[in-house]
């Protein structure tokens, strides 16, 4: 009984927030949200998306909508850098030491991904330009059966946003959900698995990148 009622207030405070955060995001970014409905409510998803910004996590929680509660995988050192939503990150995200990532990280994201209906994954584990994406979403995909679900946000201006007037007009996409099959296209055997998965993965960003037009395919 506690539980449950622990899990309804858990769930209320996050609606709450993403209908506050939504209104913040129309109203000074001007957001736009296209491919929603590639959500289907009975399915469980790995939603994975371009890191290029902090803003990249509210935006994509917005996005998917109050109902569709994202859990997070987050490097541990956000909860030095943003002290003022600790408490968030703490009930919505799964920590997890990016630079030496051991085995319990990846018994955390697994945990995680196999609790939580909707986990995010940034694949480049970082906001810096030109990171390659690492294999992490194809792999815990495999290991859980969970469709790939590729989001593309956009931003119109300078993103990161300039404050107090740099404010970029965003899009957000969300593509057709993929499965592994469909990312391993031909099937081709060859190489080792380390190598199929990093093909795999290119293909998946790829997949991010044209979620504006796959949303509208």
């Amino acid at each position: 009984m506690i539980r449950r009622l622990r899990n309804g207030l858990k769930g209320g405070i996050y609606s709450l927030c993403i209908v506050l955060l939504m209104l913040l995001a129309r109203g000074v970014f001007r957001l736009r949200v296209r491919g929603r409905e590639h959500l289907s409510r009975g399915e469980r998803y790995i939603a994975v998306a371009r890191h290029r910004s902090y803003w990249d996590i509210p935006f994509l929680a917005v996005a998917v909508g109050w109902r569709n509660r994202v859990h997070f995988i987050a490097r541990k050192g956000l909860m030095k850098e943003m002290v003022l939503i600790r408490p968030f990150l703490r009930a919505y995200t799964t920590m997890i030491d990016r630079e030496n990532f051991g085995k319990s990280d990846f018994r955390k994201m697994l945990e995680a991904i196999r609790r939580e209906r909707l986990v995010a994954i940034f694949p480049e584990g970082t906001t810096r330009r030109q990171a390659d994406a690492k294999t992490g979403a194809i792999h815990f995909a495999a290991l859980t059966d969970r469709a790939l679900l590729p989001v593309d946000i956009r931003a119109d201006g300078p993103y990161p946003p300039r404050y107090p007037f740099g404010f970029p007009r965003v899009t957000v996409a969300i593509g057709r959900p993929v499965t592994i099959d469909e990312l391993n296209g031909d099937g081709d055997p060859s190489g080792s698995r380390s190598e199929r998965y990093r093909r795999m993965s290119e293909r998946l960003m790829e997949r991010v990148d044209n979620a504006g037009r796959i949303a509208h395919d």
